[in-house]
């Protein structure tokens, strides 16, 4: 009789069901930590030390998760957060600046999320290599935004890209276009976690390599990873050698998030002498937001809560908008002594995201993540502070680009700003449907992007291509059957309209 079995009917004897799960879970963490060693033994040894801090790295999620049951948040505690607990942007702008603004901005590092690829918007590679805006990338308004900050205050503040191994190497052989730029650009890798299978619950990948059948054995297990990755590689204790105390932390797709110096300034000239160690900028929920993370109080400190943790009775509520009335713009400013201090004692706790995927061949796997602003309630003294909806403008969609590319926005140093000709203060609602969910696809069927300065609400549907300078105003709504094209004719107005069937213009 093996020592399973009698350990299991053991278990099944005294103490009935949870013993039984606690016989198994231990079976189990033995069995992926087996698996762990051996995929370890496969590491080329100049990768050995890197893959073991790695996999250490998924087994204390792993072990966590498997700790772990139902929602992470007792719906009970949320609270409303205290009134001072989220300050209004317009109270810190109207301090103004003080006279040293270039020491203060020497002490910040800005660190993009450039972990992800373009696969949503049908392109291959980084996402951040993907063109918004006059031939500029995501990467190339960083970039500029960051250039003209340093010459425009003689500061050296650099970027720091948080690379994933899905996106390091093409993004490190576009680096070299910003050699003669005045940015010093660093990048450092996220982690790589094994994918485990759903139904075994062990890892699918069986050595270290990650290319061929093994491509989809492996993921970056979330911007979560931030603060491990970042301490591991060595990197934020060069920054804070050079006398670096601040990091901006934001998605390298969100063109609104800007360095924000009365927001730095707050943070290194607190009104009360009390330093933040780590500030995240949120903004009012619209209708569209109603999944976002949200802040609240609980246990008597900030804490995030996403849509995930909440037990299913209460996602109604969680939604409404007169209740919760933020979202987080995952624009975060964090002290990097804290975030050191934290690391070094494995204080940084974070909700785990369990994302289930479905892999090419069918099968089903989960992958563990955790998110960057769900660590607020490790650090002291955090604060939130609602900045307006300029400054989360996210590029995940091809709806997305054609706002950022249109005339509602205008250009200057890498940043975009709402054109001044706009009437209203909100961007409209643009939804266009799957013939141009590809970036190829939407070019193509743009001739010159429409002018949308007095749009409300578009809605395009089938195979519609559009001329140039076409003028889009009002709500328009155009969709064209299954079958059927309609090609919007170039110098086209339409205002308030509703275009369906089959509308071809042809040249006589």
């Amino acid at each position: 009789m093996s020592r399973f079995v009698q350990d299991l009917s053991k278990a099944m004897s005294q103490d009935g069901m949870s013993q039984f799960q606690e016989v198994i879970r231990q079976e189990l963490e033995l069995s992926v930590k087996k698996e762990l060693e051996q995929i370890l033994t496969t590491a080329p040894s100049h990768e050995c030390e890197h893959t073991k801090k790695d996999l250490d790295g998924f087994r204390k999620l792993f072990h966590r998760f498997l700790q772990e049951k139902g929602p992470s948040v007792d719906w009970g505690k949320i609270q409303r957060p205290p009134e001072d607990s989220i300050q209004p942007y317009e109270k810190i702008k109207a301090k103004g600046l003080p006279d040293n603004i270039s020491s203060v901005l020497n002490k910040l590092v800005v660190v993009k999320l450039n972990g992800g690829l373009g696969t949503s918007m049908g392109c291959k590679g980084p996402k951040s290599l993907i063109g918004v805006r006059n031939e500029n990338t995501f990467l190339d308004l960083t970039v500029q935004q960051i250039e003209h900050l340093n010459k425009t205050y003689n500061t050296d503040v650099p970027l720091v890209l948080m690379n994933s191994f899905n996106t390091d190497e093409d993004t490190k052989k576009i680096l070299q276009k910003y050699n003669h730029c005045r940015v010093k650009i660093h990048t450092f890798n996220q982690s790589r976690y094994p994918r485990i299978n759903k139904e075994s619950l062990l890892p699918v990948a069986k050595d270290v390599s990650y290319s061929g059948e093994n491509t989809d054995a492996w993921y970056p297990p979330g911007h979560g990873d931030i603060y491990a990755s970042f301490y591991n590689s060595g990197l934020l204790d060069t920054l804070i050698g050079e006398g670096k105390e601040y990091i901006f932390v934001s998605n390298i797709d969100n063109l609104g998030a800007t360095v924000d110096l009365y927001i730095l300034n707050h943070l290194m000239n607190p009104p009360n002498g009390k330093r933040c160690e780590f500030v995240m900028e949120v903004t009012n929920k619209t209708r569209a937001d109603v999944k976002g993370g949200t802040l609240t109080q609980y246990e008597g400190k900030l804490r995030l809560v996403e849509i995930a943790q909440v037990p299913k009775a209460h996602v109604d509520e969680f939604k409404s908008v007169s209740k919760f009335k933020i979202f987080n713009t995952n624009n975060l400013w964090i002290s990097l002594a804290a975030v050191k201090r934290l690391q070094e004692q494995n204080a940084i706790d974070m909700e785990i995201i369990v994302n289930p995927k479905t892999l090419d061949g069918g099968l089903n796997v989960i992958q563990l993540e955790t998110a960057v602003g769900a660590a607020i309630k490790s650090f002291e003294n955090s604060l939130g502070i609602n900045v307006p909806r300029s400054r989360f403008l996210p590029v995940k969609t091809t709806s997305d680009l054609l706002l950022v590319m249109s005339n509602l926005y205008s250009l200057n140093a890498g940043s975009l700003t709402m054109s001044e000709k706009r009437e209203f203060p909100t961007v409209p609602l643009v939804k266009l449907g799957s013939s141009f969910t590809k970036v190829q696809d939407y070019l193509r069927r743009f001739e010159s992007i429409p002018d949308m300065l007095e749009l409300d609400h578009l809605t395009v549907s089938g195979d519609v291509t559009f001329g140039k300078n076409v003028s889009l105003k009002g709500t328009v709504i155009i969709i064209a059957n299954h079958g059927d094209r309609i090609d919007i004719p170039a110098g086209a107005v339409l205002e308030n309209k509703i275009v369906s069937g089959n509308l071809r213009i042809l040249d006589h």
